[in-house]
């Protein structure tokens, strides 16, 4: 069972700021959640050999192939805003940022 102090020390390495409501939500959810890995220690593996990726990786990447691609008049007529034969598109960083 973990304590509310045991919540407030790790919180503390992990340096967040938790509110009291939020570490008396996350005590009895950490013990909980150490429960449910105690359960599983107690499975035999003892037939189970180290592994690192339990689903087999496979290359899901394509060729980089150029290919044409989409002219200036069809991406201008999808444009909700257009200027100069160019898009408009709204200020994402402001001056002196």
């Amino acid at each position: 069972m973990i304590s509310r102090s045991d919540v407030e020390h790790v919180a503390s390495l992990a340096r967040l700021g938790l509110t009291d409501e939020e570490i008396e939500r996350l005590v009895p959810q950490l013990s909980r959640i150490l429960e449910a890995v105690g359960t599983l220690s107690a499975v035999d593996t003892s037939s189970v050999g180290p592994t690192a990726q339990v689903i087999a990786l496979e290359n899901v990447m394509r060729d980089d192939v150029a290919r044409p691609g989409m002219s200036r008049e069809v991406a201008l007529a999808e444009a909700p805003i257009r200027e100069g034969g160019l898009l408009r598109v709204p200020v994402v960083l402001e001056e002196g940022r």
